[in-house]
């Protein structure tokens, strides 16, 4: 062979369109994987929807999810069925040994997923299989909750678990099928096998508008992904790792990361929104009725588009973010905690696991501790704000048209600046690059919290000793009164003998 001529390593079909679209092969994998939601919807509602043999449904599912599973991950999909099965063959022998049952299941899927990340993990947010192994993680541990529901009376169960135990462990074909579901097993969202048992037999096909639903998600998803993918031309990470950025002037920093940290969060955004798009086409996540009579189709939402844009707070955020995964961890982390009798240890718990099962980057781990210390601030905040200023100058204040503007304008520039402190971690993943742009700006997240706290139990202090003192003044009063009216009746009979 020729000194010129160069072997070149194998290249697809796919590598080749990644390359002329400017996107790594494997995002662009798993876009195509995400929108073959909705032919597979088509196909579905068109062809097979109507036949009775249940077993046809769960083939066709099985095969679709894996089929895509494969074309993502190849011979790692192993992965995936492994997790599968061995929960079928534990909850086939364990299920009445509720305890032993739960917890082989919840260590067996936690452990394989943290080696997963331990030999696996980079710098970057990984597209490989265990993107879909944490979601399946998820999927098998709470199935395992649900099963063992199933053996309690309906006195013993919460309303939740009412609407998720299972009373029979379902068929390998079955698990196969709900663990694959197209357009749920790769990026989300979670739910029970009682959904899509009812989905199966048919119980959500007599209602109407899931296409016109589910094409509008469509469109908002399209929408933010090209927001995302314009926005963060313009402020891609590498940049907030230079020195040009810690450069620029302080307020420029603040609110520049604020805006990058929206465009980030529209990647995960729109991926949710298209996902769920293809959810409602198939009509998986009918809900009930809304308020006005009509079918609610939102069963399976993973982010509240108006509460995340018309938000002013972190909790807003958490409340409109990731929202089903984070109703998983409330119904089978929080509120199994229950027995601690603690709402602050179940809830630290709950955000601590969150931590572990995203992987081992400090960033995760810094991101959730953020979550909860802001949060926490904000609720002080608040009382402080409703307890002590609006009773002395609420008067005032809830009349000036200045202020409400003011009020208006302070609550979006904390909106906007915070959450970007608050993504930085998770973005950046490791300690060596989220503390370079914390120190860009200052590191003025902390400044602001620990200042913020200094303050505050100083106040607590302060008042609580003020409200001690007027409370033994008024002991000392009231003492002094008694004093006064004891002797006052032992002179009463002194005087009436001397009438």
């Amino acid at each position: 062979m020729p000194e010129y001529m160069e072997v070149l390593p194998h290249r697809s079909l796919m590598d080749g369109i990644a390359e002329t679209a400017g996107v790594p092969v494997e995002a662009l994998r798993l876009l195509l994987t995400i929108l073959a939601g909705y032919p597979i919807a088509a196909i579905y509602l068109k062809f097979l929807a109507s036949i009775n043999d249940k077993v046809v449904h769960h083939m066709f599912f099985a095969s679709c999810g894996a089929g895509l599973c494969y074309f993502n991950y190849g011979n790692d999909t192993y992965h995936s069925l492994l997790g599968i099965m061995t929960t079928y063959f534990l909850a086939l022998f364990l299920r009445n040994a509720t305890t032993i049952f739960l917890t082989i299941n919840f260590l067996f899927h936690m452990t394989y997923l943290l080696l997963g990340y331990y030999y696996t993990a980079s710098n970057e947010y990984d597209i490989l299989w265990t993107m879909p192994h944490c979601i399946l993680v998820l999927r098998m541990i709470g199935f395992g909750f649900d099963l063992t529901d199933g053996l309690k009376s309906e006195d013993a169960l919460s309303k939740d678990q009412k609407e998720t135990a299972l009373k029979e462990l379902p068929s390998p074909l079955e698990l196969l099928a709900f663990a694959y579901f197209p357009s749920g097993f790769l990026v989300g969202p979670q739910f029970p096998y009682r959904r899509y048992q009812n989905f199966i037999d048919g119980k959500y096909r007599e209602y109407e508008g899931s296409y016109d639903a589910g094409i509008r998600r469509f469109g908002a998803g399209a929408f933010y992904l090209i927001v995302c993918q314009v926005g963060l031309s313009y402020l891609p990470d590498s940049y907030f790792l230079t020195p040009e950025f810690a450069g620029e002037p302080f307020l420029n920093r603040i609110y520049m990361l604020g805006f990058w940290a929206k465009f980030s969060l529209y990647k995960y955004i729109s991926c949710w929104l298209l996902t769920e798009g293809a959810l409602i086409c198939i009509g998986l996540t009918y809900r009930g009725v809304d308020s006005e009579g009509n079918p609610d189709w939102s069963g399976c939402s993973n982010v509240k588009l108006k509460l995340l844009e018309t938000g002013n707070t972190m909790e807003h955020y958490v409340q409109s973010f990731n929202v089903n995964t984070n109703q998983w961890v409330g119904q089978y982390i929080y509120k199994r905690l229950k027995f601690l009798n603690n709402r602050t240890i179940s809830y630290g718990a709950a955000l601590g696991f969150l931590a572990v099962w995203h992987g081992y980057h400090s960033g995760y781990y810094m991101t959730f501790l953020m979550e909860y210390m802001v949060v926490s601030t904000e609720k002080q905040i608040t009382r402080f704000y409703t307890k002590v200023v609006l009773p002395k100058w609420g008067h005032i204040l809830e009349n000036s048209d200045i202020y409400k503007l003011l009020y208006f304008v302070v609550l979006k520039s904390y909106n906007i600046v915070y959450m970007g402190w608050c993504l930085v971690a998770f973005v950046f993943l490791k300690y060596e690059r989220w503390i370079i742009v914390y120190g860009a700006v200052n590191y003025y997240g902390f400044v602001v919290l620990i200042g913020w706290a200094a303050f505050y139990h100083s106040y607590r202090q302060l008042t609580r000793g003020g409200s001690r003192r007027e409370a033994g003044e008024d002991r000392k009063l009231q003492e002094k009164k008694s004093e006064e009216i004891s002797k006052s009746e032992e002179k009463k009979p002194e005087e009436k003998k001397a009438d």
